[in-house]
């Protein structure tokens, strides 16, 4: 499969409604999807609030341990980068609302919304996900995938922090294991996993069938017709509408945002 997200030639206004990012620049040239300080951060403030709330906890309640104003800061910065912390931002009010109903959903969807806000982190997916069950992961081919994709914006030395930084972040989400030498494992979906993929498919403008075969998709390690039996669950969860006839699919979100958001992502652009 060709690792194209859909982000490139997403309307300005919709990519800004769903929380999407794309660009030159990347979270990951400093830090991985810290799902350690996103979990504390999420845990210390509970259900959909304000993004000011997120901004008292991290640097006035200090909820993530940072020893000085300026880490409180940066570590702020870094995660808003990430997740947007705004549940203005459709994807992030998603990941919110999903947090805290299915817990060991939350490496994957820490990780499926921080690869449709960082560029970095989506120009390494294919070398994970082309990595054979059980076979050790070789940085080299995700080392060349980020210097095509930056065109030589970043020097080699930046290339290798970039890959250190998402070796751990795809350690985290569970695609990796190991510490030096690292080998592919299988990732377990849930289907709140699996609705937060094909939303993120949506997002992007798939529809119908070709929610089912996009990357947001592959990076779940389904086995073949497991995605049909996720979706199910997941519409009976309350999680999407699922309707499957022979050939035909039809995924919807109603739930997911308001008549005025439905309005402003598809009126004109």
């Amino acid at each position: 499969m060709k690792f194209d997200f859909g982000i490139a030639g997403l309307p300005p206004r919709q990519a800004s409604l769903w929380g999407i990012r794309s660009g030159e620049r990347g979270t990951h040239t400093s830090r991985t999807i810290m799902l350690d300080e996103l979990t504390q951060l999420l845990e210390s403030v509970p259900g959909q609030v304000s993004r000011e709330e997120y901004v008292d906890a991290v640097t006035r309640d200090n909820c993530l341990g940072k020893r000085t104003a300026a880490t409180r800061q940066i570590s702020l910065q870094r995660l808003t980068e990430l997740y947007g912390l705004d549940g203005r931002l459709l994807l992030f009010r998603a990941l919110r609302d999903f947090w805290g109903r299915f817990g060991s959903s939350r490496p994957l969807l820490s990780l499926l919304l921080a690869l449709a806000r960082d560029p970095l982190l989506r120009a390494t997916a294919r070398a994970v996900i082309a990595t054979p069950i059980g076979h050790e992961f070789g940085r080299q081919a995700m080392k060349e995938d980020l210097a095509a994709a930056v065109e030589h914006r970043l020097n080699d030395a930046t290339l290798d922090k970039v890959v250190r930084n998402a070796s751990s972040s795809w350690t985290q989400s569970g695609h990796l294991k190991g510490r030096s030498r690292k080998t592919r494992h299988r990732v377990e979906a849930s289907p709140a996993v699996a609705a937060y993929a094909l939303l993120l498919g949506f997002a992007v403008g798939r529809r119908g069938q070709l929610l089912f075969e996009t990357p947001w998709v592959a990076i779940l390690d389904l086995y073949p017709g497991t995605l049909l039996d996720l979706a199910v669950d997941a519409g009976r969860l309350g999680l999407m509408e699922f309707k499957h006839s022979g050939q035909i699919v039809d995924i919807s979100f109603p739930t997911t945002y308001s008549g005025r958001e439905r309005g402003l992502l598809h009126g004109p652009h």
